[in-house]
């Protein structure tokens, strides 16, 4: 067994390499860059520099050590499909689709396949081997095949990274921790859809009721170690 022995909270957490995977949320021309659909609803995305270049480190920490990298993206089709009907709350709720309707102009802008708005940041461009699991609602475990690749590969234990860490991270891991995964979430990889006082809350109930949380750093560095030493 190749593990490590990651500094986190509420305690440290040891990681067998081989059932660990990282998840990257919802890295979207939406979520963290200017003129992106959080940009365009008055969100601060001020801090997506950062949670970027972050979230890049731990991608290539996490690539050099031999772990699957996975990433997750919400969007829709040009029709909506796969939004939800008219008993569905999730036109009502989900942001792209809220804007779309109030805003006639950005019909067809936001979230929607093929449009830069959809893209993953050019930082954090999948390479080969990583998975591209699309989604249509917040959690990466709904309506999708994300279970079965991860149950397919053994893997028990998630680094997850993304945005927004109030919203689709914390949905995916809440769904996680029920389905028996191990999920640890790289905070400073992660951003809030709101102010800072959320992103506290979201790592707080993380820490204390559905995971672990770490730092990028002592994640890369963890990782690094184990792909230099080839840890037994």
């Amino acid at each position: 067994m190749r593990s490590v022995e990651l500094p986190a909270e509420p305690a440290p957490l040891t990681l067998d390499l081989e059932r660990t995977a990282l998840i990257v949320v919802d890295m979207q021309n939406a979520f963290a860059s200017p003129g992106g659909m959080l940009d365009l609803a008055g969100l601060d995305i001020g801090p997506a520099r950062d949670v970027i270049a972050n979230a890049r480190m731990v991608c290539e920490a996490a690539r050099g050590a031999g772990i699957q990298v996975v990433y997750l993206t919400i969007g829709y089709p040009p029709d909506l499909s796969t939004a939800g009907g008219p008993d569905s709350p999730n036109p009502r709720k989900e942001l792209a689709l809220c804007l779309m309707r109030e805003r006639p102009e950005l019909r067809g802008k936001l979230l929607t396949f093929g449009t830069w708005d959809f893209q993953i940041v050019e930082e954090l461009a999948p390479l080969a081997g990583d998975v591209v699991i699309v989604k249509s609602r917040y959690s990466g475990f709904f309506g999708t095949n994300l279970d079965s690749v991860l149950r397919s590969r053994g893997v028990r234990n998630l680094l997850m990274v993304g945005i927004a860490s109030n919203v689709c991270v914390e949905s995916t891991l809440r769904d996680a921790y029920f389905l028996e995964y191990w999920p640890v979430m790289v905070a400073d990889a992660t951003m809030a859809a709101g102010p800072a006082e959320i992103q506290r809350a979201t790592v707080y109930n993380v820490r204390t009721f559905f995971g672990w949380v770490a730092a990028s750093e002592d994640v890369a560095t963890a990782l690094r170690e184990s792909a230099g030493k080839g840890v037994e």
